[in-house]
Formats: C-alpha cells, structure tokens, sequence
C-alpha cells in the first residue's frame, strides 16, 4: 500500500513521461477525486495510504489521462465563474477565458447601459456556462439558452437545477435562434459559437480533439457561424440592443468588420488575462 504523497509523485511522473502539459496538477485533482478530499484534507492526509480498494480507478483515471481524456471528463466537472458545473462529453468543458464575455455583461448592467431586467439570449449554450452565470448574477433579468445538441441542453438544464436558477433559464433546442412559436426581441445576445477553421481541427491538441467536433468546427475561415448571427440578428435584437461574441485569435477585426458593416456600432474589443482581444461588443444603431 502506497500513501497518497507517493501516489501523487508516481502519477504526476507517469502522466509527465506521457506528455500531459500539468502532470502534477492534473495528479492532485484525480487523486482529490477519487478519495472525496478536498485540497485542504488532501494536503493534510499526505501520509494516510491510499486505500487499496481505490488502486483500480486510480490506475484507470491516470492511464485515460495519459491517453488525452480531458481531466474534467474524468472528475466530471469544472469551476466557471465561481460555480462548478457538470461536464461530460456532450459539450465542451467551459474555459477562463469565457469568463470575460459574462463579466463584461456584468459591467454593462452596472455602467447601467443593460438593464438589471434585461432579456438575454445565449446562443449555442452547451453545459449552460454562460446562461447560468448570468442567471445567478442577474437575478432579474430573463435568459433563453439555446443550442442544436439535445444531450447538451439536459447537461444544461441539470446545471441550471443545481444553481436553483432553472425557472429562469429557457432553454430550447435550436440551430441559433429560438423556434418562432418562442422567439421575442432581445436586449442582449451572447454567444460563444464555434470557432476553429476547419483545416484547423486536425491540428488541435488530443485533449480538445476529445471534445464535440460540432461545437469546435467554425467552417473554412472560422467565421461560419458569426455571419449566421449576424444576418438574421435584426430579427431578435431590439434597438440599441447588445451583441457580444467571444472570438479565437486574429478573428476580432474581421468580426468587427461584419458587424460594422450590418449597422452596429463596435467597441474595442475586450481583452483577456493574455491581453489577446477575446470579446467583441457592439451595439446595434440600424432602425
């Protein structure tokens, strides 16, 4: 029987050997898991023994990691803003920089340019990052989520179920847009669609290759998904109403460019930790 420290030293040697990019993160955050500790008790529990009953699951965890299985597929769940939320295969697992697409709606409730009742539609919503946040830190305003997947909005409904905020949450199954019989005007429309150029994919790393293609795959240029949202944006979004995208790298001029071109005003895109501009906010002028 080994004690949890020599557990985790092994592992993080394995999945180092392996190529994982945080082989002693990714080692603690297994070993938390399957022993039920939290990072306060992990550390105080060092020298206990790992029990030898857990030794199956633990040695299957480490090996489905060295293989690329993501890490918050194998715990099922990642913090977003604060809240964790359930993850699984059906959607792809939230990431920080997400997060400053939800906090800059934030700021506009609190520069007072977005009401505190605003309804808000997220667009392709997946696990319900983005929708529930804004739920849990909007508690006035209405959310409509939607998204093509059927699996990702039950993931969805459950995190929303879980953060007490599922009564406030429509969400829809849809390709972008609401079904007309429940479509009405918006005052915000969020989205984080898909954005990787298509030659692109094969490119990516085992672990993201690992997640919904559907949800990666932006078409040729990446922009696929931008120019749908923007031709049929009059439809749902009311006057000096807001769109904010989040964009991959090198798309903020040109999805501002669309936008311009459609009758918005743009605003300097919003930065990420990384400095890269990652949102891109306008606000729709055309009558």
């Amino acid at each position: 029987m080994i004690t949890l420290r020599e557990a985790w030293h092994r592992g993080a040697r394995f999945l180092g050997r392996a190529g994982v990019e945080t082989p002693v993160l990714d080692t603690e955050v297994l070993l938390r898991h399957i022993t039920g500790l939290n990072r306060e008790e992990f550390y105080r529990e060092l020298l206990a023994p790992l029990p030898s009953q857990l030794m199956p699951d633990w040695e299957h965890m480490l090996n489905r990691r060295a293989q690329g299985t993501p890490v918050a597929y194998l715990v099922g769940k990642r913090e977003f803003f604060k809240l964790m939320l359930q993850v699984t295969p059906a959607a792809l697992i939230p990431r920080p920089e997400t997060e400053v697409l939800v906090e800059r709606v934030l700021e506009l409730v609190r520069e007072t340019l977005l009401a505190p009742t605003a309804s808000i539609l997220d667009i392709g919503t997946g696990c319900g990052a983005i929708a529930i946040s804004l739920a849990v830190n909007l508690p006035r305003a209405r959310i409509t989520a939607t998204d093509i997947s059927p699996a990702a909005l039950e993931l969805a409904q459950q995190n929303a179920c879980y953060h007490g905020v599922a009564e406030r949450v429509q969400f829809c199954r849809a390709d972008l847009w609401p079904p007309q019989d429940q479509a009405s005007l918006f005052h915000s429309v969020v989205a984080n669609p898909p954005y990787i150029p298509s030659p692109e994919l094969s490119q990516l790393g085992p672990e993201v290759q690992q997640e919904p293609a559907e949800a990666l795959n932006g078409g040729p240029d990446g922009l696929f998904y931008y120019r749908r949202i923007i031709a049929d944006i009059h439809k749902y979004l009311l006057p000096r109403g807001w769109l904010l995208f989040e964009v991959g790298a090198g798309q903020a001029d040109e999805v501002s460019r669309l936008l311009a071109a459609a009758g918005f005003t743009v605003l300097p895109p919003v930065l990420d930790l990384a400095g890269r501009p990652r949102v891109v906010q306008a606000r729709y002028t055309s009558t």
